[in-house]
């Protein structure tokens, strides 16, 4: 294969090898015809059939077509192989030429000064790709987004003429020209990707417009009002704008012609606790002691799942409820039984109260969950003082009771003792001995007999009134009063807060 390049063969050279081959002497003009007209790469295809013997005559030379017809079919092959390298010389003089555009566009050209000083305002048309958004930080009130961040502008110093109406530029080129300095105005955390190379596309046009991308990573603020939580919803924006270059040198606008400059890629979600469910993007200026500036905004919009809290949180607290309220339905004398369900129950509030707060940051007002524990704890703590109320008046009701009984039953019958005592044969000598009775008056009869005997009527006790095992009614009136209270509260509480939709201006759906 001949490969010749365009560049380094001359006329001279063209006119020799013909000389050479055929020992005919070519007219100049005929000879830089020949190379307009077919090329060099042809031009050796013809110059083999001229060495073939093909061609006898001086004047068939004088005709570029018909030379080329007659040494096309004599060496095939070789035309082929000259077309071939006609591509590769014209692929060669493409990377030349646009190496010489490049250069003489950068010469004499200062990266430090923007396109226009002095003359024009810069304008600089953002918008944005999102390709994975979250996750969502409550405690730190902060979220993270990775980017295509694409940036366009133009510079009247690049304007170029030559074959191609784009240049592909590589991201080195980007260090050698004038960039904005655009700045995320509430990002905490901005990382920029560079494997395996650094992720940026530059791209020229010939009218000096330059497209500047680059992919990001970008831990932003969000500000969140947690009054509502968990049934919160929240606007979390992103900023960005210039950060030497006031208005009156560089301005930001979103791309004209983008009927949504920030979009969401469909499968970009990276939520766990949070629908995505819209966006917005704005404009403002903002005014600083140095000038006014162009801050672009864009807002994500975001609605909170409740299911985990529910599992985790509301559902625990709304058992606990109901398992103090059984309370009721025991004998008030179970002291320890009773004891029990409220000191667990109040436990056990305390406890959910403690991890609930754990999610969230340290906030000084209470939110939608905090108000629903404070209730349910306000309803076992009553169910416990319930009990103790009980449990007191059972105590002296029994008391009351019993005394009252004893009071009115009636005196017992008592029966007077009689004493006997059997013979007593005593031998004296024929004289008998009778004691003196008269200092003891209690006794009612003494025969000669010496047995006692004791008889006593049995009376039946009347029995106190029976309130041992009695339902106080204390008991039955909160069988009824808690289970409909906390029925109500229930009813309102969740009425109100699930009911809320967030207004959102100019919202758009992420999708």
């Amino acid at each position: 294969m001949v490969v010749m390049d365009l560049h380094t063969v001359s006329v001279e050279f063209v006119r020799e090898m013909f000389c050479m081959m055929n020992s005919y002497s070519l007219p100049e003009q005929t000879v830089s015809r020949w190379q307009l007209d077919l090329g060099i790469p042809v031009m050796v295809c013809l110059f083999t059939g001229l060495n073939s013997g093909q061609l006898n005559q001086r004047q068939d030379l004088v005709s570029p077509q018909s030379f080329y017809s007659r040494a096309l079919v004599s060496s095939p092959s070789l035309c082929l192989s000259s077309s071939e390298a006609q591509k590769e010389a014209a692929a060669n003089d493409n990377s030349t030429v646009f190496t010489r555009i490049l250069d003489g566009l950068l010469d004499g050209y200062d990266n430090r000064l923007r396109p226009g000083l002095g003359e024009n305002v810069t304008e600089i048309q953002t918008n944005i790709f999102v390709t994975s958004f979250g996750p969502v930080s409550d405690t730190e009130m902060e979220y993270t987004i990775d980017v295509f961040f694409r940036q366009s502008w133009k510079d009247e110093r690049l304007c170029f003429k030559g074959p191609m109406e784009m240049l592909p530029l590589n991201n080195l080129l980007a260090s050698n020209i004038w960039t904005p300095d655009t700045f995320f105005l509430n990002g905490k955390k901005s990382i920029a990707h560079n494997m395996t190379t650094p992720n940026k596309l530059l791209r020229l046009k010939d009218d000096g417009s330059l497209l500047y991308t680059m992919r990001l990573t970008i831990s932003a603020e969000c500000p969140m009002q947690l009054e509502d939580f968990p049934m919160d919803a929240h606007a979390c924006p992103l900023k960005f704008g210039s950060y030497a270059y006031p208005v009156s040198e560089v301005v930001y606008t979103w791309t004209e012609g983008e009927a949504k400059p920030v979009v969401v890629a469909e499968d970009g979600s990276r939520l766990n606790q949070y629908h995505l469910i819209g966006l917005t993007s704005s404009t403002e200026n903002i005014h600083t002691s140095r000038g006014q500036y162009t801050v672009m905004m864009a807002h994500f919009y975001l609605k909170r799942k409740i299911g985990y809290f529910v599992i985790q949180t509301y559902m625990p607290c709304f058992m606990t409820v109901i398992l103090s309220q059984v309370s009721f339905w025991l004998n008030r004398e179970s002291v320890p039984a009773r004891t029990v369900f409220g000191v667990t129950t109040v436990l056990t509030m305390t406890t959910l109260s403690i991890s609930a707060r754990n999610s969230l940051p340290k906030v000084a007002y209470a939110t939608a969950m905090d108000w629903f524990i404070a209730v349910c704890y306000a309803f076992v703590f009553s169910a416990l003082i319930e009990f103790a109320t009980v449990n007191y008046f059972t105590k002296r009701s029994w008391a009351w009771d019993g005394k009252k009984a004893l009071e009115a039953q009636p005196p017992k019958k008592r029966d007077p003792m009689v004493l006997s005592k059997k013979p007593n044969n005593v031998c004296s000598a024929g004289v008998n001995y009778t004691p003196n009775l008269t200092k003891d008056v209690s006794i009612s009869t003494i025969s000669n007999t010496t047995s006692v005997q004791l008889r006593a009527s049995e009376t039946k006790m009347v029995d106190p009134k029976k309130t041992y095992n009695s339902v106080s009614k204390i008991d039955k009136m909160s069988r009824i009063v808690f289970p409909v209270l906390f029925g109500t509260f229930n009813l309102v509480y969740w009425a109100t807060y699930l009911n809320r939709v967030p207004l959102v201006e100019g919202v758009v759906t992420s999708t």
